[in-house]
């Protein structure tokens, strides 16, 4: 009964995991099309109220977006990816502890 409960303990938190990183590369598709989009407009109203080419890219309207978003994106990334790849996942406490009490058990065997 123990192992069921495991196995499916297991399977609820990887189909969260999944469904976070998914979640995660939709966010990030829809980031990137739309910035494009929301860029092109841009570049195109002010190259039409004459802007040249050159001088519609280093306008910071452009760019705004993409600086603003990516921010919100980069915790996004960082809640579904960052914690996990700093080693300070679900079950980081477990294992800290586990190790912490076999350090103490090799001290209290060297006594």
């Amino acid at each position: 009964m123990d192992n069921n409960f495991t196995q499916e303990a297991s399977f609820i938190r990887a189909k969260k995991r999944v469904k976070a990183i998914k979640g995660f590369y939709v966010h990030l598709i829809v980031y990137i099309i739309i910035n494009i989009v929301i860029s092109g407009i841009i570049i195109f109203g002010l190259i039409k109220s004459d802007y040249s080419f050159k001088d519609s890219l280093s306008n910071f309207g452009v760019y705004s977006t993409w600086i603003f978003w990516g921010i919100g994106m980069f915790f996004h990334w960082f809640g579904v990816f960052g914690f996990k790849s700093l080693g300070l996942g679900d079950d980081w406490e477990e294992k800290k502890i586990k190790e912490l009490m076999d350090k103490e058990e090799q001290r209290s065997k060297n006594i």
